[in-house]
């Protein structure tokens, strides 16, 4: 790696905005109180964000990012159901979390880039505790239709639980456009009580340093989710900073900021295209190569620049769309092949 450039690390998917300064106030304010122990409940928290998406306080739960409240729930299943189904290739995390909550890992290969959906809805079987979707998925970047996650969920026994990761959410191009649709997990609940969507504020709010996301849980399987999770947690300054992210002001900056964020993946992925490599389309703030046996190379190409990338060995490489600095550097070294 040189040792003139600073490293620009490419590999984690975080934002490249820092907080807008509302937010960071909020934190400063909160950073007055930190001898005082957090809101166990985070109170404040659910009941603004129950008004924000017009949907029962008592089915929202605070938590550590999207992640962490997906292993809450799969903790909180019945334990009498011993597999998970979940895509492959998609969130590297999702087998830890399976095997943390001491239950067996069924991966169904992708079809192409996108879930097999009807290879996932063949491998349920009474042993299933619950169903993974990451929408879009991570690492390869494809999103699922509102039209072919409906007909998913139809083929889903109602015992069965389909948890909807929807960590890239803001980054989709058309949400809830009727064309191509994207799929929406909060609008896929009402005709289905075995649906759980789980976002996070470390994407496009950039708070991914104080862990905080939440999920919308079936009634009937919220309490079990809480009583899953941590006491104290998330801390004093995440849930101010997530109220202060729900202010209509701040919104309308991140809605801003993620549009901004398409229009640069767009240009970037042309140009890499430009450069001679394969990109595949995103709807989301990274870039999929699949790359194959190219991929340690590449990686090792970015990393003698002072990039960093996540390289699946052998498969491909998912770029974080970065700065306008960081995303030069990167075009340079795909022009260096």
């Amino acid at each position: 790696m040189t040792d003139d450039v600073s490293t620009a690390d490419l590999s984690m998917n975080e934002s490249p905005y820092c907080p807008v300064p509302a937010v960071l106030d909020a934190v400063r304010s909160a950073a007055a109180r930190m001898q005082r122990y957090p809101d166990f409940r985070a109170a404040d928290v659910g009941t603004a964000l129950a008004k924000h998406l017009d949907v029962p306080e008592g089915e929202l739960v605070l938590g550590p990012g999207s992640a962490g409240l997906t292993q809450l729930v799969i903790q909180a299943l019945d334990p009498g159901r011993s597999e998970v189904v979940h895509p492959a290739l998609s969130f590297e995390g999702y087998p830890l979390m399976i095997a943390n909550a001491r239950t067996r890992s069924v991966p169904v290969p992708l079809a192409g880039l996108a879930h097999d959906l009807d290879a996932m809805a063949a491998a349920v079987t009474e042993r299933t505790r619950c169903v993974l979707l990451c929408n879009p998925n991570n690492p390869t970047a494809a999103a699922l239709t509102q039209a072919e996650v409906t007909e998913f969920l139809a083929r889903i026994p109602a015992e069965v639980v389909v948890v909807i990761d929807e960590a890239y959410r803001d980054y989709v191009s058309d949400p809830g456009c009727a064309d191509p649709g994207w799929a929406d997990g909060l609008a896929l609940r009402g005709a289905h009580d075995n649906v759980c969507v789980v976002r996070t504020f470390s994407k496009a709010h950039g708070l991914a340093a104080l862990r905080i996301g939440y999920a919308v849980v079936p009634a009937r399987i919220a309490t079990s989710v809480r009583m899953a999770s941590i006491l104290f947690y998330p801390g004093g300054l995440a849930q101010a900073a997530a109220i202060a992210c729900l202010e209509p002001d701040v919104q309308e900056t991140a809605a801003r900021r993620a549009a901004e964020l398409r229009d640069t993946r767009d240009r970037l992925r042309a140009d890499l295209v430009a450069a001679g490599l394969p990109v595949a389309p995103s709807e989301t703030n990274f870039l999929w190569l699949p790359l194959g046996p190219d991929s340690e190379g590449f990686t090792a190409r970015c990393a003698a620049a002072g990039i960093l990338v996540r390289c699946f060995p052998g498969v491909g490489v998912r770029l974080t769309v970065g700065s306008a600095a960081d995303n030069a550097r990167v075009l340079a070294v795909a022009g260096s092949r």
